[in-house]
């Protein structure tokens, strides 16, 4: 039987590398795409992983790398759009530019990229179509607003794709990771301009780093979440939600369970400075 072939955006490090090698470990080709294939040293020595770059915000190289993947391969039967990055600071310090960027990323990549692959699956009668979103799509925190704004974007997005496109058989998936040990905060952009004193409190709380620090021990791997995501997409099914984790999850289910006005009030104690 030929094997499958998939393309996953955004490969160069955390999700992307480790859904790239899972996939090719169970035998897929994989075309591995980033914005700056020349640095990438450990995806070009596996043998059925194709390398190649993509920028989402370049809609020349979306096609280029599409049209070498199917040269390459033949055809595609997955996409995984993974590509994405954070912005974390004060929403009045943090520049239009900075959160139009965000948004171009976040969300009119995942948008740009899908539209391009989408002729090659109606011409094929099906496909597979998983968004890697986040529960921040769900829940927020604070200082990460623009952040919030894209991963709630690409919710709407992707559940209304998913019924116009299911009259097409492309089947399109939803993956919400909690938290992971990649380098998102890292990685993160910061704020461009000054950050007014009066946020000090805010700034210097120390609510996030005691959050993160209660539920680290619950938090996935990145290899642990490839093979999640190897298997939604692979169980044969045409579920459209996966959650990653168990560490956001008493957030979730007081959002799910309790009032609003109760949701809120646990998010301010755990969160807010005393």
């Amino acid at each position: 039987m030929e094997n499958k072939t998939v393309i996953i955006t955004g490969t160069s490090s955390g999700y992307g590398k480790a859904i790239a090698k899972e996939f090719a470990n169970r035998g897929w080709n994989v075309i591995a795409t980033m914005r700056s294939p020349e640095k990438e040293k450990e995806l070009t020595t596996i043998r059925n992983i194709f390398v190649t770059r993509l920028d989402v915000k370049d809609i020349l190289s979306v096609n280029n790398a599409i049209r070498e993947g199917i040269n390459k391969f033949g055809r595609i039967d997955v996409l995984i759009n993974n590509a994405a990055h954070g912005l974390v600071g004060v929403f009045e310090a943090i520049s239009a530019e900075q959160i139009r960027d965000q948004f171009a990323v976040n969300v009119f990549g995942y948008m740009d990229v899908i539209r391009e692959i989408l002729p090659h699956f109606r011409a094929n009668k099906k496909g597979i179509i998983v968004n890697i979103g986040s529960q921040g799509g769900i829940i927020t925190f604070p200082l990460m607003s623009p952040y919030h704004a894209t991963k709630f974007a690409l919710e709407g997005f992707t559940e209304s794709l998913s019924y116009e496109l299911a009259t097409i058989n492309v089947i399109v998936k939803l993956i919400e990771p909690g938290g992971a040990s990649t380098s998102f905060f890292k990685n993160s952009q910061a704020p461009s301009r000054p950050v007014p004193a009066e946020y000090s409190r805010i700034v210097n709380s120390t609510g996030m780093d005691a959050l993160f620090e209660k539920y680290k021990d619950k938090l996935s791997t990145t290899e642990e979440a490839a093979a999640f995501i190897y298997n939604a997409v692979t169980d044969g099914t045409d579920r459209f939600r996966y959650l990653i984790g168990e560490e956001m999850r008493p957030f979730l289910n007081v959002k799910k369970q309790a009032s609003d006005e109760e949701y809120v009030h646990l998010m301010r104690s755990q969160l807010l400075p005393v």
